[in-house]
């Protein structure tokens, strides 16, 4: 590490243009190739995917996404000749653009059930040619743009589905924006210095930039949810602004204490850019554990947010380094520089709130532990009541055309008109014709079920399949139990004395269906993800209690923070008020992406807290000023970082993407837990109630271990060079957390 801090200086102009070129090559490249995003929740096996995938080969016409145009008046019917016409002829003009496979409308044979009880909404069906995230959004926006254009004051138009989806705008990059802004405001208080505020915040963004525009690239070689590009840069602005906050608090601490920039940039890259490297570890680790869960969806984003990470960590230790040299001593303060020329170097010693924190944990362990468990139970109570399931377009912002379209259609056709399930079999014999029949007439008679339509048979009559809407919306409980009914009552009933078997797919069954997979492989996925931290943890500090402590702590903190967004997101407790829309079930894949990124954090502050009290307690044996002299030197560093990752996290609820709202939630409720909680009161707390006992590991499994060190020996010989450069001070010094008595 020391040996690439020293090349990144010497060489620090080729450093700094080599980011900058992978950043404009890769942007270019992205910016010429496009996006390729897929939301296929589709799982090999499950009852939904063998629907859809029935549908598709016996129907192929139908195989397309297929998005709907809602027309409403506020005056008058739609079945008015003018609004008639207007309809007829947008639909047309729609059927014949590029892309579009078919389009039905209330004026068809089979449209009456089109337009609502009281004449002043209709819907048509536009079917494309292609599933949503294959289709050319201009192409999509082409139908947009037809169908808006017949809208006039007497006519509201607007339109809902998949397809759709993809021409809104995500509010642009206000978010990012903010929280940038935010994260500036924060790093020029801890450092008075505008050159050293400016530094992580550059090479977050450059590095996030490349990691963003990779991403874009990454969609055309794998399934890639359109999600994973803001999730990257959410995660990646968070970590990467808090890795470099962390290696230039090290420099600047150099500088205080006499050494050389050149020398002080290369202490600061082999120390804290070490933990850096192994933090970056972790929180890959972790998210490259949804891997095991075979997921298509899921890998996408495993590899999309590790690839974000890899780059933060890699512009950290290079790009920082060169940027530090350029601004020389600039890193300092007016004030710290002068100061450094009247009194010459001083160890910067803590002091003030932070000593005395830290030796208020020490004297009040017990109390401090049992409250900060108490604030992590209580938080944590309501993930009890999680419910996976689908949010759907009634969840949008209000201004959307999505939501909209979906509010006209609940209120003219019922909620469950937006969420259809699909009932799909093989028609092998006579039989089965006959049962196929009478089995719309049986489904209307089911609890739950608004409508059915009559069955529909392919031309070689071998595939049959039929509509069935629900009373209550994709969303509902109520929906995923008439699916579950359906599945295990009504259509074995239907089944009985024929070769038919009915598969029940469907928005809110391919949800349900998901769900259930990622719920049945959760626990495996857990036991690896924090199985792997804490061998790392294991070997880094070889001690048993470390890890088994991180284990713990980074539960509660996933626990905690899936409360918190069950309360706003599934309760809706202020959601509405946070502009989120209305109250909702979780997506199911949240849990997962969350346990991965919230556990990496959590090892974070981990590292960078326990690392210090590691090395205090290599020195002196003593676990009492072992915790408290970590505690106090690393709370101020940790507790910036977070106030910074917490401003970054929670400025993506501008977005206006609900999916990732619940993500910048889940992971500032987490970070603020965990920085402020956790590693601030349960940590240091449980450390100095066990003692010794934190650091036993056994002779047996010692002598078996790799030997890995977050900080390597070179070190050493730094902090004794240090500790000479400021003898003259250390005698006259004040008193701080190292003489408070134990």
């Amino acid at each position: 590490m020391a040996a690439l801090a020293r090349w990144c200086v010497q060489r620090r102009l080729v450093a700094v243009l080599l980011w900058l070129l992978a950043l404009g090559g890769v942007s270019a490249a992205a910016a010429v190739t496009g996006s390729a995003y897929s939301n296929d929740y589709e799982v090999a096996g499950t009852e939904s995917g063998r629907a859809t995938q029935l549908l598709r080969d016996g129907f192929p016409d139908l195989g397309g996404d297929s998005d709907t145009i809602v027309w409403h008046t506020e005056s008058g019917t739609v079945r008015a000749a003018d609004v008639q016409q207007t309809m007829d002829r947008t639909l047309e003009k729609i059927a014949e653009l590029p892309g579009v496979a078919a389009v039905s409308g209330a004026s068809d044979d089979s449209g009456a059930a089109q337009v609502s009880a009281d004449g002043r909404t209709a819907y048509a069906t536009v079917t494309f040619e292609d599933r949503a995230e294959n289709i050319d959004p201009g192409e999509v926006r082409a139908v947009v743009d037809t169908a808006k254009d017949a809208g006039t004051d007497g006519l509201q138009v607007e339109l809902g589905g998949s397809a759709v989806a993809l021409t809104e705008s995500s509010g642009g990059h206000l978010a990012e924006v903010v929280g940038v802004a935010v994260a500036a405001v924060v790093l020029f208080l801890a450092f008075g210095s505008l050159a050293a505020s400016l530094l992580p915040i550059a090479t977050a963004l450059v590095s996030v930039g490349t990691a963003y525009a990779g991403t874009v690239l990454l969609g055309h070689a794998m399934t890639l949810a359109d999600f994973a590009p803001m999730l990257g840069m959410l995660i990646g602005l968070g970590v990467g602004i808090d890795y470099a906050l962390f290696i230039v608090t090290r420099h600047r601490r150099g500088l205080k204490r006499g050494l050389p920039v050149t020398e002080s940039i290369t202490n600061a890259v082999a120390t804290t850019g070490r933990a850096v490297v192994f933090a970056g570890a972790t929180v890959c680790i972790a998210l490259l554990g949804m891997l095991i869960l075979r997921l298509n969806f899921l890998n996408g984003v495993a590899i999309a947010a590790s690839l974000t990470v890899v780059l933060t960590v890699a512009a950290s230790v290079t790009l920082l380094p060169a940027l530090l040299s350029f601004i020389g001593m600039r890193a300092l303060s007016r004030r710290e520089r002068r100061r450094l020329t009247e009194h010459g170097p001083e160890p910067e010693v803590p002091t003030g709130f932070a000593a005395r924190w830290s030796a208020f944990v020490e004297r009040h362990p017990k109390l401090l532990g049992a409250l900060a468990l108490a604030v992590i139970t209580l938080l944590a109570l309501p993930t009890l009541s999680l419910r996976l399931g689908t949010s759907d377009q009634g969840n949008n912002p209000e201004t959307a055309t999505t939501r909209q379209a979906y509010d006209l259609l609940a209120d003219g056709f019922g909620p469950g008109v937006n969420g259809p399930l699909t009932l799909v079999t093989e028609v092998d014999s006579g039989d089965d014709r006959l049962a196929l029949e009478g089995l719309d007439a049986t489904l209307r008679s089911t609890e739950g079920v608004a409508s059915a339509t009559p069955v529909t048979f392919n031309a070689s009559g071998d595939t049959a399949y039929l509509t069935l809407v629900p009373e209550s919306s994709p969303q509902s409980q109520q929906t995923s139990d008439l699916v579950e009914r359906l599945r295990t009552e009504v259509l074995p009933r239907a089944e009985t004395g024929t070769s038919l078997d009915i598969q029940v797919g469907g928005v809110t069954a391919g949800y349900d269906d998901f769900a259930d997979v990622i719920v049945g492989k959760l626990p495996l996925f857990v036991g690896v993800v924090v199985g792997l931290g804490c061998l790392l943890l294991l070997l880094a500090f070889r001690s048993v209690g470390i890890p088994l402590k991180a284990a713990a702590m980074n539960v509660a903190a996933v626990a905690a923070a899936f409360g918190v967004v069950v309360a706003i997101f599934q309760w809706g407790w202020g959601s509405e008020l946070l502009g989120l829309g209305r109250a909702g079930p979780i997506e199911p894949f949240l849990p997962v992406i969350m346990v991965s990124v919230l556990f990496g954090l959590s090892m974070d502050y981990q590292v960078f807290l326990v690392s210090r009290m590691y090395e205090e307690w290599l020195e002196t044996g003593d676990n009492r000023r072992a915790v408290r002299i970590g505690l106090a030197e690393t709370s101020r560093v940790i507790n910036s970082a977070a106030v910074i990752m917490i401003s970054v996290f929670l400025a993506f609820v501008l977005s206006g993407d609900r999916v990732i709202a619940m993500f910048g939630i889940a992971l500032a409720a987490a970070v603020a837990l965990d920085a402020f909680v956790l590693r601030t009161l349960l940590v240091p707390a449980l450390m100095h109630l066990l003692g010794g006992a934190n650091w036993w590991l056994p002779r047996w499994l010692d002598a078996r271990l790799p030997r890995i060190s977050i900080e390597p020996p070179e070190c050493r010989a730094a902090h004794e060079r240090l500790a000479h450069v400021v003898e003259e001070f250390d005698e006259e010094r004040r008193d701080d957390v190292r003489d408070i008595a134990g």
